[in-house]
Parts: C-alpha cells; structure tokens; sequence
C-alpha cells in the first residue's frame, strides 16, 4: 500500500506532537511562583502610563467633535422619549459630559459612575425624587393631593415608592424630565441583575430620560427584551472615540502593582483628586477630627454636618449625603454604628498615611 505525501506529513506531524509531549512530561516541574514577582509600585506604573503619548490626537479631536452635529438629534430623542446608548472603543466620559453640558442645559442631570466598584442606586434616586419635587414646587404646578402625598421624607421610602412617585403625571408638559447619565451601565458596581432591573424600572419613569455607555462587548446581555425596547427604549450609537479610559481606570487595581496600606493611601490620593474642592473640603474636616480625637470611634454625621455648614462648605444635609455617598462609593470611609446608636464616620487608613493624604489636599 502505497503512502502519498499528504499523509506522510501528516503522520510525520503527529509523531512529532506526541514525541514532544513525552519530552515535556519528563522534565522537573518548575518551582517558580508568580508571588515571586517583583512588582512595580502602582504609584510609578500609574504615572508611566500616564505619561504615555497620545497617537493621533488630532484625528481623533476631529472625530469626537464630528459628533456634536448629532447633539440636535439626541435631544429630540430624549423628549420623544427614547433613551440614548453610547457604544464603541474608546472613553466616552467626555462626550456625553459634554452633550449634557451643552444640549441639555434647561434640564437638571444627575450622573451615576458605573465603572466604579460600588454604587448606591437607593441613594441616586433618592436624589432623582428630590431634584423632581424641587422643580415641581418651582412651576408652582402642585396641588393639595399632591403635597399630602409627598409629606414623607424621601429617604424613609422604599425604592418601589421613589419609582412610583417619579413615573406619575404631575405637569401637563410632556418634555418635563430629570436626565440620568449613567458612565458605563456595564460597570462593577452595576452589572448585577437586581441593579440592572432598577436601572430599567428608572429609565421606564414618565419623568426620567437615561443617557448611557457600555463598553463591554457582552453588556447587552444583561437586559432581555422587555427591558431593552420598553424600558430602556434605546437608540443605540457607535461613537467610538479612541480615547485612554483615564478616569475610569483609576478605579481598577493594576494586576502588575503592589497592594499595601501606602498604596490605599495613594489610591486615596488619586480619587480625592478627581472629586470637587467642596468634597474635598468635608473629607479633610472628617480626617482632622479622626487624627485629633484617634480614641474616638469616629465623628457623628450631626457634628461633620454642622462643622461644614458653619464653614459655608454645604448648604443642606442632602449636598451632604450625596459627597458621603461619593466617600462610601469609592470607600474611602465607613461608616460605624456607636453603643448609643449613633452613626459615626470613619476613615479605614492607619494614622501615618491619613496625614500624608491631608498633606496631599492641602497642597
């Protein structure tokens, strides 16, 4: 029986995986670890990586400002009442930042960071809830049933209440709505389904238009049918930008860095820098009294309430809340129950590494 070449190389090639794998399997296992590693301070990689030179800044400006010609027709999306989903490669932060900023200035908008690792969708609504019954009072639109309706503190309701109350027709205008801009709604702190259901419910409200990025390749996976073209209601848009997720990737551990106490100092750092001076400001008055009083378990929400109102840094105890809820979601402190039932903050850094952080601020 004759063999052709094809075959003879084929067989040719078997023998030798096999010949190869008998070799490997004889050798001495290797008894290197990858803790033997010696990795980089995340502190220096975050800088060289910072420091890397933008490719094609000039295409890719021209790009992201082509874009803008579609802002007129966002808008009149959003009050057909369709809700906007940004995709392609790229950070698409400063875009929709930008559309909002621009296009949407007769609305009030409130943003939600999924690429963070946690968000706290109770509070987000919360705020949602107050911002409309603010502009309700304001067009002086309300009557008696509405008013006894709402007596109750929205931060006592449930979240089914808080839907409820935002999806009532309580105005005459149509376009009346609150925009939620949501960075990356495949984050972290959002990808589970629970907060992908409330998600939608929101987007489904009569007084809520959502703008939203994905950058996952596998997001849409996380809504079914009912959620994609009822609730949410997308108009989906490839705008890719080719842009460095800078912002968002300061909320990821780097698998090549070193974890320790300074490096949660740093990291610290790093997020303060990128929350407003008056967030800044409360969190530095919350760090002073944790290093003068190191004995206590840590400063009532009442006392660091009262403190930055009497320094004119918030005007209510909702702007407040809403920097502690950015503290709690980038968990830069915690909260601690007292024996008297007392609510007190803390900030989880050793006493060393908080005054190099305050060091840092005042800078």
């Amino acid at each position: 029986m004759e063999i052709n070449d094809g075959e003879e190389e084929e067989f040719e090639f078997s023998r030798n995986y096999f010949l190869a794998k008998e070799l490997a399997g004889s050798g001495k296992k290797s008894t290197r670890k990858i803790s033997d590693i010696n990795v980089v301070d995340e502190q220096e990689l975050r800088a060289a990586a910072a420091n890397i030179e933008l490719k094609h800044e000039k295409e890719i400006n021209s790009l992201v400002n082509s874009y803008k010609s579609l802002y007129p027709k966002w808008d009149f999306e959003l009050r057909c009442g369709f809700g906007l989903l940004m995709y392609g490669f790229g950070s698409k932060k400063v875009l929709i930042e930008d559309f909002a900023s621009t296009a949407l200035t007769e609305y009030s908008v409130v943003v939600i960071n999924g690429y963070l690792q946690s968000v706290n969708l109770k509070q987000v609504v919360i705020a949602l809830a107050e911002i409309w019954w603010e502009e309700l009072k304001t067009r002086r639109r309300t009557s008696s049933g509405l008013s006894s309706k709402v007596q109750q503190p929205f931060n006592s309701r449930s979240m089914d209440d808080l839907l409820a109350f935002l999806h009532e027709s309580h105005v005459d205008e149509n376009d009346s709505f609150v925009c939620v801009v949501v960075h990356n709604i495949d984050g972290p702190g959002l990808r589970d389904p629970e907060s992908q259901q409330y998600l939608a419910r929101l987007a489904s409200c009569l007084h809520i238009r959502m703008i939203a990025s994905i950058d996952n390749v596998n997001a849409p996976l996380l809504w079914d049918k009912k959620m994609v073209h009822t609730q949410f209601n997308w108009c989906w848009y490839h705008v890719p930008t080719f842009t460095p997720y800078k912002v968002e990737g300061i909320f990821f551990p780097l698998i090549l860095a070193h974890s320790s106490t300074t490096q949660s100092a740093k990291t610290a750092a790093i997020v303060l820098q990128s929350l407003t001076p008056n967030a800044q400001s409360v969190f530095k008055i919350l760090a002073d009294c944790q290093l003068s009083h190191p004995d206590e378990e840590g400063m009532p929400i009442d006392t660091l309430y009262t403190v930055a109102r009497e320094r004119f840094i918030v005007s209510s105890q909702v702007t407040l809340n809403s920097h502690l809820t950015e503290f709690k979601d980038h968990e830069l402190v915690k909260t601690k129950r007292q024996s008297d039932g007392q609510d007190c903050l803390h900030i989880p850094l050793a006493a060393d590494a908080l005054e190099k952080l305050v060091s840092e601020i005042n800078q």
